[in-house]
Order: C-alpha cells, then sequence, then structure tokens
C-alpha cells in the first residue's frame, strides 16, 4: 500500500543527521523490528547483500567505540547503535551461498539457476571487477545505509550517518581483525534531544534544476 507522496517529502524534510539525542528515550522493540526489517530489505547489486549488521545496545560496548569515534557522543547517546560491515574478498562461496538461498526460497531447481550463477561469477570473480570486489562492497553497503536511514525517518526514528570513525579500530573492538567482514560506517539511532539546535535549521540543498535534468 502506497503512502501519500506528501508524507514522504513531509519525513525526509523532517530528517537530519542528529547531533545529540537524546539519552533517556529508547526506539520500541516493534519499531526496531521494522528497520531491522529494511536493513534486510535492502537492495544491492544481484541481490548478494555483501554485508553484515552489527545493533549495539551495550552501554559499556559503546562507551568503548565512543573514542575511536571522533569522540561523538551520539554513539553513546543513542538508543542504538547500527556498525554497518562490508564482506572482504567476496568470491565463489559466497555466490555458491547466495543461489543455495535462492533457490531455497524460490523453491526452484538450482539448476535452473545456473545462467544467472555464471553471469555473477563471470561479473565478480573471472572478470574484471573481481580486482575491485572490496570497493564494489562498500558501494552496496551505502545502499543498505540509505535504506536505513530513509526507513527510520518514516518511523519518526532519528539518525545520524557516521563516517567519523576509525575502521581499523573499530575492527579489533568488535574482534572482526582477522575474520571476513570490515567495519565500513556507523549510524546511531533514536531520538533527538529537544535543545538540538540542529533539529530547526533549514535543510541546504542546490536548487532542483542544478540537480535533476529532464530529458
Amino acid at each position: 500500500m502506497a503512502i501519500p507522496a506528501g508524507t514522504l517529502t513531509q519525513q525526509l524534510q523532517w530528517r537530519y543527521a542528529t547531533k545529540k539525542f537524546d539519552a533517556g528515550k529508547r526506539i520500541d522493540p516493534i519499531t526496531w523490528a521494522a528497520l531491522e526489517g529494511a536493513l534486510m530489505l535492502a537492495p544491492s547489486a544481484f541481490g548478494l547483500q555483501p554485508w553484515k549488521f552489527l545493533v549495539i545496545t551495550d552501554p559499556a560496548l559503546k562507551a568503548r567505540l565512543r573514542p575511536v569515534s571522533w569522540n561523538q557522543a551520539q554513539i553513546e547517546d543513542c538508543s542504538h547503535l547500527v556498525v554497518f560491515l562490508a564482506r572482504k574478498g567476496l568470491g565463489l562461496p559466497e555466490i555458491e551461498r547466495f543461489v543455495d538461498r535462492m533457490a531455497e526460497v524460490r523453491g526452484v531447481p538450482r539448476e535452473s539457476l545456473e545462467m544467472y550463477r555464471g553471469f555473477m561469477v563471470s561479473k565478480l570473480v573471472e572478470g574484471p571487477g573481481a580486482k575491485r570486489i572490496d570497493e564494489w562492497a562498500t558501494r552496496q553497503v551505502y545502499i543498505a545505509l540509505g535504506a536505513f536511514t530513509t526507513a527510520a525517518a518514516m518511523l519518526g526514528v532519528d539518525a545520524c550517518p557516521m563516517e567519523g570513525l576509525d575502521p581499523a579500530q573499530y575492527d579489533g573492538i568488535l574482534g572482526l581483525e582477522g575474520g571476513p567482514w570490515r567495519t565500513i560506517c556507523a549510524c546511531p539511532a533514536g531520538y533527538r534531544a529537544p535543545d538540538d539546535a540542529y533539529a530547526g535549521l533549514p535543510k541546504v540543498r542546490f536548487r532542483a534544476e542544478e540537480l535533476i535534468e529532464h530529458r
């Protein structure tokens, strides 16, 4: 069921990169489940989902991450902190796993997916794309970040997409070193503090005619 066009615009105008969260407010379980669903349903090239999402609510762990996040208070004060990870060195095993899952979910013989499997292999494993596979995976993660922040806005949840962190330090604190995952970015989510001065600032965007061209 579609939402009114005006609602979309209204909520995207309402959202902003929240600088100060109300540390006493928490996202309720039903709303958070919907936001996790948005992460699960985010689009990715080939549908491969070369990502993982760490949801952090433990205050002690958030406190350890804050100093390696440019000491930004949002890390500790948010309700939920999502750390976005990309798969390192994605290759044939990950493609095979995805094809297995596709056959399972759609109830079709795996053999019927051989052409699609071959196409993915030719582009990501055997072709030039293999040399840039980690860069490719990183770009997919940002698609998921965009889907998450948009979904949060639609539900009236504040968020702050964040690259201001040390990925290597995150990997160490989160026990990712030596494994297949690496930190790309993070996104605190929760509810804005009443005195966040940034909440009422007008959005600064270039004019539509400078950004959008109709042909």
